[in-house]
C-alpha cells in the first residue's frame, strides 16, 4: 500500500480516470450496437439516423483521450459503409439515402 501522500492521491486520480474511461468506453459501445442493430433490421433511415447520433459520440471519445483517433476513424468509416451498401429509399432532393 502507498506510504506518501503524493502516492495515496495518485491512487485517487486513477480510480477517477479509470471510472471515467469506462464510462465512455460503454457509451462508445452502446451507441455502435443500436447502429448496427438498425444496420441489421433493414432500416436504412434508422441506421442513418442512429449514426447521426453515435458518430459525435465515438469522435469525443477520441477527444477524450479513450481511443485513438485511427480506432474511431476505422469503426466510423465501417458503419458508414454498412449503412451505404443497405438498399434504401430515394429522398426527395438528395438521391439515394
Amino acid at each position: 500500500m502507498s506510504n506518501t501522500h503524493s502516492a495515496k492521491k495518485m491512487i485517487r486520480k486513477i480510480i477517477n480516470r479509470a471510472s471515467r474511461n469506462k464510462a465512455i468506453k460503454s457509451k462508445y459501445k452502446t451507441f455502435i450496437k443500436k447502429v448496427e442493430k438498425a444496420i441489421l433490421s433493414g432500416d436504412k433511415a434508422k441506421a442513418q439516423e442512429e449514426f447521426k447520433l453515435a458518430q459525435p459520440i465515438m469522435q469525443s471519445s477520441h477527444s477524450k483521450g479513450v481511443y485513438k483517433l485511427n480506432t474511431v476513424s476505422r469503426k466510423i468509416k465501417k458503419l458508414s459503409a454498412k449503412i451505404k451498401a443497405m438498399p434504401g429509399a430515394f429522398i426527395v432532393g438528395g438521391g439515394e439515402a
